[in-house]
């Protein structure tokens, strides 16, 4: 099971910001500073929307809109013991039609 998981672990692609940026600078001839600018743009904006209580679409890529979670009694794995949870609000991302086409292949 471990070897399966680290396996399966291994395959994730993680991009960092600063991977993004480098990328965007490189591809399209901009410097680092502006680089940096229009991503940090395109993240707060999304980041206010949601924040708002607003549907945030990306076209092509995906939306990200808040959803409600219901308070409810869980229980703790390693006690046995029911834990009330609080009602939440929280992020949900629906990959767009582009996204999922290039998944699939």
């Amino acid at each position: 099971m471990r070897d399966c998981f680290l396996f399966i672990f291994r395959r994730l692609a993680i991009v960092i910001k600063s991977e993004l940026i480098l990328a965007m600078a490189e591809k399209h001839g901009l410097s680092i500073e502006v680089s940096s600018q229009v991503v940090d743009i395109v993240f707060n904006e999304i980041s206010k929307g949601v924040a708002m209580g607003e549907r945030t679409e990306l076209r092509g890529f995906g939306v990200f809109e808040p959803r409600s979670r219901d308070a409810r009694i869980a229980r703790n794995p390693k006690s046995g013991k029911e834990v009330e949870v609080p009602a939440k609000t929280v992020v949900h991302f629906k990959p767009g039609l582009e996204l999922r086409k290039r998944v699939d292949k």
